[in-house]
């Protein structure tokens, strides 16, 4: 199957690296290399990551023969190691497209999507504990918690206990199975606000990859490792990410933290650097041709 990724908010998010000739930038989720393309086009050097050995396998034969790429198989929230493993130890610059590619999406296999029955996956990376392992291993309450908090799913608990009573039968193995279990744990006319399935879904996938773990460590270490002007350009798809990344940000420009009632600041903080916009969405346009961008949102921060 063909990795193809429609890259959502593309001129936004190339326009937020303030890219030139002198600038090393690292894309920590190059997946099909729509945006690494464009950024070695200009960039000095582009480091191209993705944790998914498809995505790399495709990185290599689109963009792995230009002179000032390097492609690394690494999550994002390893750039420190990545760029050590180069022989770096600063970037200028670094681009995060969260959430799940299109080809992931779309490759029925991977058992990310709930409109194809597949395998019970979603791991980005081939590695590691699976959904099918969630699904069947984690108790009752666990299951609750994670659909709940990574889903924001009201019928958390009715989907969690009706996910032991199945298993206890047989082990749910396959997305359609998933699928089946939700519906029969909603009321009938909740399953016409939307597919029944894609809070849940987003929770397990999210629990699987430690994606909101990962980011916050990936935004950490990003910081810790720009120049002076260099800015992290980030997507996100979902309420809980873009939470996350706004509160991070926003506590980066924050300046003096005393109490209101202090006549002076003895603080000493300082702000860290600057918000070059507050949120970019798509246009209409961009929706009308890619309907899975409309979650979308783009922030950046630029290093003092």
């Amino acid at each position: 199957m063909q990795f193809v990724h429609k890259s959502v908010l593309f001129d936004e998010a190339i326009a937020a690296l303030e890219l030139n000739e002198s600038k090393i930038i690292a894309d920590g989720t190059a997946g099909g290399g729509g945006h690494s393309r464009e950024i070695a086009k200009t960039a000095k050097r582009l480091i191209a990551i993705d944790q998914d050995p498809d995505a790399v396998q495709v990185l290599r034969e689109r963009i792995g023969s230009l002179p000032n790429v390097s492609i690394v198989q690494s999550n994002f929230s390893d750039i420190k190691k990545v760029i050590a493993d180069l022989n770096m130890d600063k970037i200028d610059g670094m681009l995060l497209d969260l959430g799940v590619s299109s080809f992931q999406l779309d490759n029925g296999e991977r058992g990310f999507s709930f409109h194809q029955n597949a395998p019970l996956d979603m791991r980005m990376s081939k590695s590691g504990i699976s959904a099918f392992d969630v699904v069947n291993s984690y108790d009752e309450k666990s299951l609750a918690d994670i659909i709940w908090k990574y889903g924001e799913e009201k019928f958390s608990r009715s989907i969690a206990k009706n996910i032991v009573k199945a298993r206890e039968e047989k082990p749910i193995e396959t997305t359609f199975q998933l699928v089946d279990i939700i519906k029969a744990s909603m009321p009938a006319k909740e399953l016409k606000k939307g597919h029944p399935a894609r809070k849940t879904f987003q929770a397990i996938r999210i629990e699987v990859n430690a994606e909101l773990d990962r980011l916050d460590k990936a935004l950490d270490d990003a910081f810790d490792c720009l120049n002076p002007g260099g800015i992290i350009a980030v997507i996100t798809f979902h309420s809980l990410e873009d939470r996350l990344v706004k509160e991070k940000f926003a506590g980066w420009v924050k300046g003096c933290i005393c109490p209101r009632e202090f006549p002076v600041c003895v603080c000493g903080n300082k702000p860290k650097g600057e918000l070059p916009f507050k949120s970019k969405a798509p246009g209409e346009t961009e929706l009308s041709e890619n309907p899975r961008a409309r979650s979308s949102r783009l922030r950046a921060f630029k290093k003092y």
